[in-house]
């Protein structure tokens, strides 16, 4: 049963998400063992800098690649399990063994900023629209997709997929596509420049049911992940479940709201390099 498996980006041990994307190498220094305790193999990426950093555009995608990294684990099949603090950027300063460190290396700060009050209070009195502080807004965005995973049973169901047409339609459960928007291929699979793909999902399998044995109904979803570096045109699904396109998450955009943008099947839509893109039809609108 999908419910039965425990998915995770990172846990206790190894690196936080924040040095995720950080940190090449593991800084464990502190330990006092010279920096051979802790695993070599992070698979992490720095995006060009070691740590910390003041580049604008570093930053931008690193936060853009926590953010990847949440959606992917929040919107696969099976239990998610977040550590503690990656919600909010937390790290550990590239240390990936940091058992015995008690201090606050490995606390979580969960002050408030004692400057943000006020800054609030003056963001509201003269309307200045500044960006988010950081935390707040990989906090806001992680509550975001946390909720949408609620409000949709097809991230919840309580049997596999089975990629093969549902009774009495051609539409099957479940379909991995190209940018194209055709079926995946086994020679797809095996390429190795492939670095974007899609995930169809049919809303409405009446194989599928509650805990009350009453079919689970839900909207048709489409996730869109581009690991490429570029943009990618991606080409929508046109079937009879999913005639037009709302997008709910676009990592890229972490403040787009849904409904803000739409698309019909059969129209490319631009995946910006580096992003996950969430889309749904609504069910019963045709």
């Amino acid at each position: 049963k999908p419910y039965a498996s425990i998915n995770f980006v990172t846990c206790h041990d190894g690196f936080t998400l924040n040095d995720l994307v950080s940190y090449d190498q593991k800084h464990n220094e502190a330990n006092g063992e010279s920096n051979k305790d802790g695993s070599d193999q992070n698979f992490s990426w720095n995006f060009g800098v070691e740590g910390p950093t003041d580049s604008k555009g570093i930053l931008e995608l690193r936060e853009k690649q926590k953010r990847n990294f949440l959606c992917a684990l929040i919107f696969s099949q099976g239990v998610p399990m977040l550590c503690g603090g990656d919600e909010t950027g937390r790290t550990q300063r590239g240390n990936n063994n940091a058992y015995c460190q008690d201090n606050e290396l490995t606390w979580h700060d969960w002050r408030p900023d004692s400057k943000q009050a006020l800054l609030d209070f003056i963001r509201r009195i003269i309307k200045i629209n500044r960006k988010p502080d950081s935390k707040q807004a990989l906090l806001d965005f992680t509550r975001r997709i946390i909720k949408i995973n609620r409000d949709h049973p097809i991230f919840h169901r309580r049997g596999f997929f089975q990629g093969r047409p549902i009774r009495h339609s051609e539409v099957k459960d479940i379909v991995w596509l190209r940018p194209d928007g055709q079926e995946m291929t086994d020679a797809d699979w095996n390429s190795s420049w492939v670095r974007c793909i899609g995930v169809f999902y049919a809303g409405e399998d009446p194989n599928e049911v509650d805990e009350n044995g009453a079919p689970l109904t839900d909207d048709t979803l489409l996730v869109i992940l581009n690991s490429h570096h570029d943009p990618i045109q991606f080409t929508l699904p046109a079937t009879p479940s999913a005639a037009r396109w709302e997008l709910l998450i676009d990592t890229n955009t972490p403040g787009l709201r849904p409904g803000q943008k739409t698309a019909n099947g059969g129209e490319s839509l631009e995946i910006i390099g580096r992003s996950f893109a969430l889309l749904r039809h609504p069910k019963h609108v045709k």
